[in-house]
Parts: structure tokens; C-alpha cells; sequence
């Protein structure tokens, strides 16, 4: 049994079939890689998993627990993070007061940052946004406002956001978007850094191979809704059914 367990999800749209019966077993503390071509349903299934839609049938369990019919929030608060292919950050913020925030909202239920009156809370909080900005690699960056960063730097700071709250599930999607190579390799780093460190379970959607083969574990590849392999990554290169689906070629 994974940690995440995905059983006979089905997924309409109007007359489109965008999941067909998926099934998918993410491992405890590990890698894994959802990829395929455009339109092979990678988004829709991630939606699933962060309450953002609901499949029309089937089961997705988080440690035992079925996270259908719960609100993103809910899901959040189960210890399911995400990072957005478009970073998600408070571009008139600082760089630690983005951090700071999901403190607040794990505290409160809702992002209000007048909530906290205790002096020892606040500095308590800072404390750990610091920490987090050292883990990170930001510290100089602490006082910047985060609009005026790279999109190397957001995605950064959307990880840190992510990690402060001690996700045990971390879904990113295509977390290298858009990226240049540097940044991509910086990002690369980073995400082993916190795999190899942190009690920490990783879903990756991706479309650059260079990221996939660098991070994965496990590869399942998705094509027209429908997992077609799932596998190692030495044995998804070269994989038949890999080449039919990203370049139309068979045996």
C-alpha cells in the first residue's frame, strides 16, 4: 500500500473521457513522476487529488483517508501541499512575510495576519520562517519583494511556503516551467536536497525529461486519460508503449 492510493478514477467532460479507469500507487517517501503528452489527463488527476475536482467515480486515499468531497484547505491541512506551474506568492510581500503566511493560516483556518497578537508567537514564527529561508538558500533575499524576483526565486519561495507547513505529500506541477536551464538545475538540486532530508513523499508532473530522469523513482506514463506503464526510469526509456505515445512510433 502507498502512502497515496488512486483506484478506478474516471473523469468526464461532457463527451470527453479525460481519466479512464487510473490506477496509481505512490510510495511513502519517495519520487514519483506522472508524465505524458499534451491532453493525457495529468492535469484533471492532480485536480482530483487537491479537491479542486471531483471524479466521477473511484477512490483517492492519503493514508487511509479519502480526500473527495474536501475542500482544498481540507486537503491542505491532511498534510497535502502543492506548487503551481505559475508560481503562487503575495508579489507585495517580502520574501520571509510570504513564508510567515501559511503559519497564520495553519494556525487560524484562513490567511489573517492580524490574528496573532502574542509578541513570543510572532518571533516564534519568524524564527521558523529563518530556518526555512537558510534551508532554502534565501537569506539574502529575506527583505525583497517577491514580485520583483526571478521565476527561478518564486518557484523557490512557493516551495518554502509549501514546506514550512511540513506537507507529508508535495505535488508539483511542472515545477521547472517556463525556467531557464540554471534555474532548472538550481530547482533539480533543491528538490533532491529535500527529498534526501526531509520525511517527505513527492508527486512530480513534468514535461522536461531532463527533470524527470533526474528526480523520479518511479515514472507512470499517462496517455488520452488511461496509465499505459508504470516503471523505473532506466526501463521507461526506450519503453515501446512511451515511444507509440510521445512520437507515434511502434515496433
Amino acid at each position: 500500500m502507498g502512502i497515496l492510493e488512486i483506484k478506478d478514477v474516471n473523469k468526464r467532460f461532457g463527451g470527453l473521457q479525460a481519466l479512464g479507469d487510473v490506477n496509481l500507487s505512490v510510495k511513502q517517501n519517495t519520487v514519483h513522476a506522472i508524465i505524458g503528452p499534451n491532453g493525457a489527463g495529468k492535469s484533471t488527476l492532480l485536480n482530483c487529488l487537491v479537491g479542486k475536482l471531483i471524479p466521477d467515480t473511484g477512490s483517492v486515499m492519503f493514508d487511509g483517508q479519502s480526500v473527495l468531497g474536501r475542500t482544498p484547505y481540507q486537503i491542505n491541512q491532511m498534510g497535502i501541499s502543492r506548487v503551481f506551474q505559475t508560481p503562487e506568492i503575495f508579489g507585495d510581500l517580502s520574501v520571509i512575510e510570504n513564508i510567515m503566511i501559511p503559519l497564520f493560516a495553519k494556525r487560524d483556518g484562513a490567511f489573517r495576519l492580524q490574528a496573532i497578537s502574542s509578541v513570543d508567537s510572532q518571533t516564534e514564527m519568524r524564527e521558523r520562517a529563518e530556518e526555512m529561508l537558510e534551508e532554502v538558500g534565501m537569506q539574502d533575499k529575506r527583505h525583497m519583494h517577491a514580485a520583483s524576483m526571478s521565476r527561478g526565486d518564486k518557484r523557490r519561495l512557493e516551495m518554502a511556503m509549501c514546506l514550512i507547513q511540513e506537507p507529508r505529500l508535495l505535488l508539483l506541477d511542472e515545477p521547472t516551467a517556463g525556467m531557464a536551464r540554471a534555474d532548472t538545475n538550481n530547482t533539480i538540486d533543491l528538490l533532491k536536497e529535500i527529498s534526501s532530508t526531509r520525511n517527505i513523499t513527492m508527486a512530480i508532473i513534468e514535461h522536461d525529461m531532463h527533470v524527470v530522469f533526474s528526480l523520479a523513482e518511479r515514472i507512470t506514463v499517462l496517455a488520452q486519460g488511461t496509465p499505459l506503464v508504470e516503471d523505473t526510469p532506466d526501463n521507461i526509456k526506450g519503453h515501446p508503449k512511451v515511444r507509440e505515445a510521445y512520437l507515434g512510433e511502434t515496433d
